[in-house]
């Protein structure tokens, strides 16, 4: 079908356009899942991490529960962010960040709450640990940010004095 000018009609122009819109639209929604799906990593779960880590009340058996060790040293490449006082000691924000290579796993312990350890995370390979996070403190207490890096546990850790909402 041509008009006199030897061109398609309009309506035939129009469905070649839509056709092609819907094709692309289509590809757009399959082909990046594809993509995506081969270079995805998938979330630990819990069973990833030893339960025993989580009732532990002091940090070297919190550490060697986690990690198999507590030799922990304290570095500066591990940078940690932590309020000086928390108001409400049930949300304190809390982030740190690592200047080393090969990170597998970090954590932030609270020390002196009932159960040393606020929280862990297994690192992907290649992957900055850069991690914020809102843990409960039970009361004025160290806050200690730790990693794993190449077999060796590096730390950083601050004072956080909580004036109310604790768990204690």
């Amino acid at each position: 079908m041509t008009d006199s000018f030897g061109s398609p009609p309009v309506s035939a122009k129009r469905r070649t356009i839509l056709t092609a819109v819907a094709a692309g639209a289509a590809a757009s929604f399959v082909l990046p899942r594809t993509s995506f799906a081969a270079d995805a990593v998938t979330a630990p779960s819990a069973k990833d991490y030893p339960m025993k880590a989580f009732t532990q009340k002091t940090q070297a058996a919190t550490l060697q529960a986690m990690y198999g060790t507590s030799s922990v040293s304290t570095s500066s490449d591990v940078k940690l962010d932590a309020p000086d006082i928390a108001e409400n000691g049930a949300v304190v924000p809390v982030s740190f960040d690592a200047n080393a290579k090969n990170v597998t796993g970090a954590s932030i312990l609270a020390i002196d709450n009932p159960f040393v350890m606020a929280c862990a995370y297994k690192i992907p390979a290649g992957t900055d640990p850069a991690i914020s996070s809102r843990v409960k403190l039970g009361k004025t207490t160290q806050v200690v940010a730790v990693i794993q890096s190449g077999g060796k546990l590096m730390s950083a850790s601050k004072q956080v004095k909580v004036t109310l909402g604790g768990c204690g």
